[in-house]
């Protein structure tokens, strides 16, 4: 929340918590259970954005997760520039969302 207020917003304008390294599983009942070992050191996800974008990172432990104590790791974060979008690009072509998703930036930045 501190970080959201310096840029004038609030618990209204988070969304909805991503998590990228962690697996839980549900049973045929509902229940959950975490998954260890699911991810691996050296694993990365690459994020791409085509518009001006707040992201807040954290390295909390899943709360799901046994560990008993707080896991000191580091994480290592790269920012590039992504090559112009064209129609071959696999975030364009894998899924048609995916191409609804860049139309709707298109026409965001056009104003529309």
């Amino acid at each position: 929340m501190v970080e959201l207020a310096k840029y004038g917003l609030g618990r209204r304008d988070m969304a909805a918590n991503l998590n990228l390294f962690s697996r839980v599983e549900s049973d045929d009942e509902g229940k959950l259970r975490y998954v260890p070992g699911h991810c691996q050191p050296g694993k990365s996800v690459t994020l791409r954005f085509e518009m001006d974008t707040l992201v807040l990172l954290h390295t909390c432990p899943h709360p799901l997760g046994p560990s008993a104590e707080y896991p000191r790791r580091g994480v290592d974060i790269a920012l590039g520039t992504a090559e112009p979008v064209t129609e071959d690009d696999p975030c364009y072509c894998s899924r048609p969302e995916n191409a609804r998703g860049f139309a709707n930036n298109r026409l965001y930045h056009l104003g529309l």
